[in-house]
C-alpha cells in the first residue's frame, strides 16, 4: 500500500512540476505542445507503473486451493491446512491465483506430496535406505484432485479424491447452498464441526492426538448448517454414517477392508467384527471477542452418536465434549483445547471392552474407549519480503496427550497415556508448501517403529522420534 501511495505522489509531483514550467516563461505554441506531449508520456508511464504495483498487490490476495496451516475450511487433510477464509488469521499469504484453474463456476486443483522420513525405525539389514533408518528414505505421501463449485455465490460444493500407495478414498464430497446473510448448508461428506478449526489446535503435518481418536479433521456423511449470530459462529449437524470405506487391501481375515478412509472412525476389524457410525449429532459455538489487546475465539463442542455393532458385537454409543480458545496477537497464535470422549461398547464376551477398533489409511488398531485430551500449540506467521523465492514461514511447537481410563484385560495393568510433541515449521514458496519437523511420542503409530507404542493400552510407552520433511506441490 505504501508503494502505491508513493507512485500516486510521484504522478502528482510530476504534474505540478510540468504545469509550473508552463507558466515560468512565455513559451511558443510549439514549445507548449511539446511540453504537453512530454507530460502525457510521463503520465502514461507512471500510470503503467501504478497498474503493475496494483496487480502485484492483488496477487497476494488469493486463497490457496489446498493447505495452509492457519486457514480454516472444508477441504483439509492430516497434512495440515485448509482451503478457505473461515476462521483465518488476519494475515495470510496466498500461494497463487485460482482463476487460472477455473472451468466455469468450478475451480480445479490438486497436489502431489512426498515425505522424507528418518527416526527410531528398525533397519532391514540391507545397509541401504529403509523406512526411517539407514539414513532415512523418501516415500510418496499422496496425490489428490480437488473440485470447488461456486455458482453466483449461492450454489457451492467441494469434491476431493486421494490416492496413496495401495489404496485410495474420497476425502470430501458435498453440495451446498449459501444464503444472502452468509448462512451455509452442506449435504454430503463434509467436515464434522468439533474443536477450534479443521485440524484442532495443530499446524503440523502430524496433527495433534485429537485426530487419531476421531475428534479433529473428521469427515462424515450428513447435513451441516453454519451461521453467524452477532459475535457467535454456530454450527449444527446430523450425520448418518462415516465417510465410508473405499479402495484398499483387505488384509488378513478381512481386517482392513473397512479402513480405506481418510479420517479415524470406528470400523469393522478382523472377521467383520467391530462398529460402524450409525447416526450422530454435533453442535459447536465459537464466540469472537477481544481483550487485553488479544483477538480471541472462545468455543465449545458437543458430539453424541450411536454405534452399530457388527460380527456379533452389541450396539454401542459415544459422546465427546470440548472447550477451546484461540488467541492472536499480531502474527502470534496460541491455541488450547481440552476434550473428553467416551465410546461405550460391549463386545459380548469377545474381547477387551475398553478398546475399540478404529481405522484410517487402510489400517486398523485398538484405541482406548475413554480419555481426556489436553492440547496446546504456539505458532508465528512470518511473511518473507527479503527473499524472492520464499513467501512465508510459520514455525510452531505443539503438545497433546491422550490421558486414558482403562485396564488391559490380559495383564490387569492400567492403560498408559499417549503423548505427542512436535517442533517444526511450514514454508510457502509459490506453489510449494513444505513441512520440516521433528515429532516425539510415546504413543503414536506414525512416530517410530515400535508396534506396541500406540493409542490403546500402550503398555510399552516407549519414547521415539521421527524427523519428517513433507514436500507438497499444489496446482
Amino acid at each position: 500500500m505504501i508503494q502505491l501511495r508513493k507512485h500516486t505522489i510521484a504522478i502528482v509531483v510530476t504534474c505540478v512540476g510540468l504545469a509550473s514550467s508552463l507558466f515560468a516563461a512565455e513559451p511558443t505554441v510549439e514549445e507548449l505542445q511539446e511540453q504537453i506531449r512530454q507530460l502525457q508520456v510521463q503520465l502514461q508511464q507512471a500510470q503503467a507503473q501504478l497498474q503493475e504495483k496494483q496487480i502485484a498487490a492483488d496477487a497476494g490476495n488469493y486463497a490457496p486451493l489446498d493447505e495452509a496451516p492457519l486457514l480454516q475450511d472444508e477441504t483439509g487433510n492430516p497434512e495440515q491446512v485448509a482451503d478457505s477464509m473461515e476462521d483465518a488469521p488476519e494475515k495470510v499469504f496466498y500461494l497463487f491465483d485460482p482463476e487460472d484453474f477455473k472451468i466455469g463456476p468450478v475451480t480445479v486443483g490438486g497436489a502431489i506430496r512426498a515425505n522424507y522420513i528418518y527416526g527410531d525405525y528398525p533397519s532391514d539389514g540391507s545397509g541401504g535406505p529403509s523406512r526411517g533408518s539407514n539414513g532415512g528414505n523418501f516415500e510418496l505421501d499422496t496425490f489428490r484432485l480437488n473440485f470447488d463449485l461456486d455458482y453466483e455465490d449461492w450454489l457451492i460444493g467441494k469434491m476431493e479424491y486421494r490416492w496413496y500407495d495401495g489404496y485410495s478414498f474420497m476425502h470430501t464430497l458435498w453440495l451446498g447452498y449459501r444464503f444472502e446473510d452468509g448462512m451455509e448448508i452442506q449435504a454430503g461428506i463434509n467436515r464434522v464441526p468439533f474443536g477450534p478449526g479443521p485440524y484442532g489446535i495443530s499446524n503440523s503435518w502430524f496433527f495433534d492426538q485429537h485426530y487419531y481418536v476421531g475428534l479433529s479433521d473428521d469427515m462424515d456423511t450428513g447435513i451441516k448448517v453454519t451461521t453467524d449470530v452477532g459475535n457467535w459462529t454456530l454450527d449444527g449437524a446430523i450425520y448418518f454414517c462415516g465417510e465410508g470405506s473405499w479402495l484398499g487391501p483387505n488384509g488378513p481375515n478381512n481386517a482392513y477392508a473397512d479402513s480405506a478412509r481418510y479420517s479415524y472412525d470406528p470400523v469393522k476389524a478382523a472377521y467383520g467384527r467391530g462398529y460402524q457410525q450409525d447416526g450422530q449429532l454435533n453442535f459447536r459455538g465459537i464466540y469472537h471477542t477481544e481483550y487485553f489487546g488479544l483477538k480471541a475465539d472462545l468455543g465449545t463442542s458437543l458430539q453424541v452418536g450411536h454405534l452399530n455393532g457388527t460380527g456379533g458385537y452389541d450396539d454401542g454409543s459415544m459422546y465427546a465434549v470440548s472447550g477451546f480458545a484461540v488467541h492472536r496477537l499480531g502474527d502470534w497464535t496460541l491455541q488450547m483445547q481440552l476434550s473428553y470422549y467416551n465410546y461405550s461398547i460391549d463386545k459380548n464376551g469377545m474381547g477387551d471392552n475398553e478398546l475399540i477398533p478404529m481405522g484410517a489409511y487402510s489400517y486398523e488398531e485398538g484405541v482406548a474407549t475413554e480419555g481426556l485430551i489436553p492440547a496446546i500449540s504456539l505458532s508465528y506467521f512470518y511473511e518473507v519480503d527479503q527473499l524472492d523465492w520464499l513467501d512465508s514461514v510459520t514455525p510452531y511447537i505443539e503438545y497433546s496427550n491422550i490421558i486414558k481410563y482403562g485396564h488391559d484385560d490380559a495383564t490387569g495393568q492400567a492403560f498408559k497415556n499417549s503423548a505427542l510433541s512436535t517442533v517444526g515449521a511450514a514454508w510457502a514458496a509459490g506453489r510449494w508448501y513444505i513441512y520440516t519437523e521433528t515429532a516425539f511420542s510415546n504413543g503414536n503409530y506414525f512416530v517410530g517403529g515400535d508396534p506396541y507404542t500406540n493409542f490403546g493400552a500402550n503398555l510399552n510407552e516407549t519414547w521415539e522420534y521421527r524427523i519428517n520433511i513433507n514436500f507438497g506441490y499444489y496446482f
